[in-house]
């Protein structure tokens, strides 16, 4: 598997349960200002990010949660790149609504909460 992106989680914001029950999960490195923290996975980087963004098809793994990316937004992956962040709406839409905005299959809300805890890893590849 070629690895776009692989991150630990180091915090999980206290309102992040909330937004992922709806399906969104917001991804900020750390040291985000404290008012995105609060709604924001708090990650460090392992690997990556690449120069080339993923395309619809790769994977989203958030510890035992996988999803397919079905659309990426245009402004998404140099967000990635540049300041760690990213916006993951798991409801299966083949065209991003924002252009910092990655789409990915549905998941069930209760699995991707769970999956949600600090030292838990991320991974986006194909």
């Amino acid at each position: 598997m070629s690895v776009f992106l692989k991150t630990r989680i180091t915090a999980v914001g206290p309102e992040v349960a909330d937004l992922a029950e709806g399906g969104v999960l917001i991804l900020f490195a750390d040291g985000a200002p404290e008012e995105l923290a609060e709604v924001s996975v708090l990650h460090a980087v392992q690997e990556g990010p690449s120069d080339a963004a993923p395309a619809a098809g790769a994977r989203v793994t958030v510890g035992d949660v996988t999803a397919e990316i079905t659309a990426m937004g245009e402004a998404a992956w140099n967000k990635v790149r540049e300041i760690g962040h990213v916006v993951v709406n798991f409801n299966g839409a083949n065209a991003v609504e924002r252009p910092g905005e990655i789409c990915a299959s549905v998941v069930e809300p209760a699995t991707l909460v769970a999956a949600l805890k600090p030292d838990a890893v991320i991974t986006i590849g194909a």
